[in-house]
């Protein structure tokens, strides 16, 4: 992707021309393009809702490769024993993804699985895109300096690079299954996570570019989304169960967008499980508080908690100042249901206010305000008229017993 396939790529997001993005021309465009268009679909919060859907449909239909071009691939990744452990294997996918595909098969000893295998040369191209974006990022810095303060762009390439890559080594994605899925054993005796499952995986099966693991049948959250079927309870449940990683544990999931949840006999299923995000005490903990600050509409204590996680927090009058304009931000939020006011949105202005002001924070922040984007979005798409702060409330004290 060049500068020029970028500019046209982020006009066509931005762009209030009453035209759909091109869903093909994105694929056509690559791995990059189709993350970056897919974090896009959740911020319905300034993009029009029709195109927030349109470019959902990246999450469930990517372009699929063909089934020899499938068979090609276990025959170049695969030991030459692989197929021999299966009595079948489908020749059409059950699923496609930005990075991968998805077969069903069936074991010699009849259990049915799935067979996930990363699309051929997409990882050079991911990389040699990545690489010329932040050539073209730095460049745009330079000549505009406050371009670096107003959104961190580098700081959002990277955090897609870091998630990306991680979801095109599958031995990634079985190692960070097995690290959530040790957090929810260890839970188990103080903290209910029963709704939460994981598919069994094939370990001896799985390979760089080849996962094998449990068939577990279900629709994914945008699947659900879309049908107007999921339930606002449901997200919530959701919102208590990865809020529990992200701040007791300060280790997540990712890369939690609507399609790499699956609701499965009334619980939930997390898939594509290759970027684990870490984040450190002081920051979950700042966050956590943040965000108790917020259910409560104690905006004082907010910014008190923000300059908290900041490498180095600040004092006297600049924090005063920092506090009246926090104040100043906060002014219409409370009561303020998501669609009037979007937590991205104000989020994004609280870390640019913070910056402003004098704080630096450490990028795992990124990681978490991207899991509270996808919330966000999902909200929204379920139910607009829902104040999300004030029903995140009910699990603080749940959460602050395990911090």
């Amino acid at each position: 992707m060049n500068a020029l396939q970028f500019g046209r790529l982020i006009h066509s997001i931005y762009s209030r021309n009453g035209r759909l993005p091109d869903l093909d021309w994105i694929q056509s465009q690559g791995l990059f393009a189709v993350k970056l268009a897919q974090i896009h679909a959740l911020r319905i919060d300034f993009l029009e809702r029709e195109k927030c859907e349109h470019l959902a449909k990246l999450y469930r239909q990517a372009k699929e490769v063909s089934s020899a071009d499938f068979f090609y691939i276990l025959k170049k990744s695969a030991p030459s024993d692989f197929v021999e452990q299966f009595a079948s294997i489908a020749k059409s996918p059950l699923a496609t993804a930005s990075v991968g595909q998805v077969h069903r098969g069936k074991l010699k000893s009849g259990e049915t699985v799935v067979i996930k295998a990363i699309k051929e040369e997409v990882t050079e191209r991911f990389k040699a895109d990545v690489s010329g974006i932040k050539k073209l990022i730095r460049f745009s810095t330079w000549v505009y300096p406050k371009l670096k303060k107003a959104g961190d762009p580098m700081g959002i390439i990277e955090d897609i690079e870091r998630f990306t890559l991680s979801e095109l080594d599958l031995r990634r994605e079985v190692q960070g299954q097995q690290t959530l899925r040790g957090i929810h054993a260890e839970a188990s005796q103080h903290f209910d996570l029963s709704k939460l499952i994981f598919p069994h995986v094939h370990d001896e099966l799985c390979h760089k570019n080849l996962m094998v693991s449990e068939f577990i049948e279900g629709p994914t959250f945008d699947e659900l989304l879309s049908e107007g079927k999921l339930g606002y309870d449901q997200l919530l449940d959701l919102f208590r169960i990865q809020g529990y990683y992200m701040f007791c544990r300060g280790v997540f999931h990712g890369d939690l967008h609507p399609g790499n949840v699956i609701l499965s006999n009334g619980r939930f299923v997390f898939v594509d499980t290759g970027f684990i995000a870490e984040v450190g005490r002081k920051m979950r903990v700042g966050l956590f508080n943040f965000f108790a600050g917020l259910s409560k509409n104690d905006y004082g204590a907010c910014a008190k908690s923000l300059n908290s996680m900041s490498d180095v927090e600040i004092q006297g009058e600049q924090f005063r100042k920092f506090t009246k304009a926090f104040e100043d931000l906060y002014q219409n939020f409370t009561g303020a249901t998501v669609s009037q006011i979007s937590l991205t949105q104000q989020m994004m202005k609280t870390i640019k206010l913070g910056i402003h002001s004098g704080m630096t924070f450490e990028r795992g922040i990124f990681s978490i305000i991207r899991s509270l984007m996808y919330l966000d979005g999902m909200v929204l798409r379920c139910n607009p008229d829902a104040i999300l702060l004030n029903d995140m409330g009910q699990f603080v004290g749940e959460f602050k017993k395990h911090l």
